[in-house]
């Protein structure tokens, strides 16, 4: 929407915006007496008196925007890294999809805009992937929130260090997406529900047209979709809660894109007018 953007950007070299008053913010982008202005400064006011959101964080609304609101919140929030990061191999897994298990057409995966870069790709991504382990891993040891806060800023007003940190992402959802499909055809227990989803739809059939007809677009073309959520909330290993305005006055005004059996993970949070750009509500109780 036209409203969202005009705070986004103005953000300068930042992707996120320091803490912003709720219901300002929503006093300055829906003025007027249209049925949608009406509504949409009913559903600002419920977050802040019924769910304790008294701020906003503004994202830059470009089709990375979900990975980015959810990632600062962990980086900022010095969360726990995911266990896959525990492993000893885990900068090998680029290599371990495709000579172990025969995934040749990872080479086609696109990085955002650049959507084929053939025999380069092995490195690109282990690159990606060393980039978010080791940043993760040491935002998570920070005890001075303040210091934290100044490396987000930094990493967060440098879009080529950002974009490596999401095509990491997005490599981290394709090896779910793979390991579930075997796990399925195997007839394994456990799998999340959510994977018989994508699995469904006529474009995401298998990891291989998931990453072609949807992944590699992220980025670039699109953003995620609602069952892309819960694969990054799974593949993060957070638990993510969706304020989404559009949806005021009903059941899927706010929605957490859990499943019963997952771990306890840390919960984010997300905010929205349209399903399509994300800021980062601030709770304060």
């Amino acid at each position: 929407m036209f409203h969202s953007l005009i705070f986004v950007l103005n953000l300068g070299n930042q992707s996120v915006s320091g803490e912003v008053d709720l219901l300002g913010y929503c006093s300055k982008q829906w003025k007027g007496e249209s049925e949608q202005a009406r509504e949409m400064r009913k559903a600002y006011e419920e977050l802040f008196w019924r769910h304790h959101v008294k701020y906003i964080q503004l994202v830059r609304g470009d089709n990375y925007c979900v990975l980015r609101a959810v990632l600062f919140q962990i980086f900022s929030q010095g969360l726990p890294p995911p266990s896959w990061t525990k492993a000893t191999d885990v900068l090998k897994l680029p290599e371990k999809l495709l000579y172990s298990q025969g995934c040749n057409w990872i080479q086609q995966y696109g990085f955002g805009p650049e959507q084929y870069t053939g025999s380069s790709t092995l490195g690109k991504l282990r690159k990606c992937v060393e980039m978010l382990k080791s940043q993760w891993m040491e935002t998570s040891v920070m005890k001075d929130h303040s210091e934290r806060g100044k490396l987000c800023n930094t990493l967060f007003s440098d879009e080529s260090i950002e974009h490596k940190l999401y095509e990491a992402i997005k490599f981290i959802m394709l090896y779910q997406v793979i390991e579930a499909y075997e796990g399925l055809n195997n007839k394994r227990d456990g799998i999340p529900r959510f994977f018989n989803r994508l699995f469904m739809c006529d474009t995401s059939l298998d990891p291989l047209s998931y990453m072609m007809n949807h992944l590699n677009s992220i980025g670039h073309r699109r953003g995620l979709d609602q069952v892309e959520i819960f694969l990054l909330g799974h593949s993060l290993e957070v638990k993510i809660t969706v304020y989404r305005l559009c949806k005021f006055n009903s059941g899927d005004f706010q929605e957490s894109y859990v499943e019963e059996n997952w771990p306890d993970w840390h919960e984010v949070s997300l905010l929205t007018e349209d399903d399509r750009h994300y800021h980062i509500p601030v709770i304060r109780r």
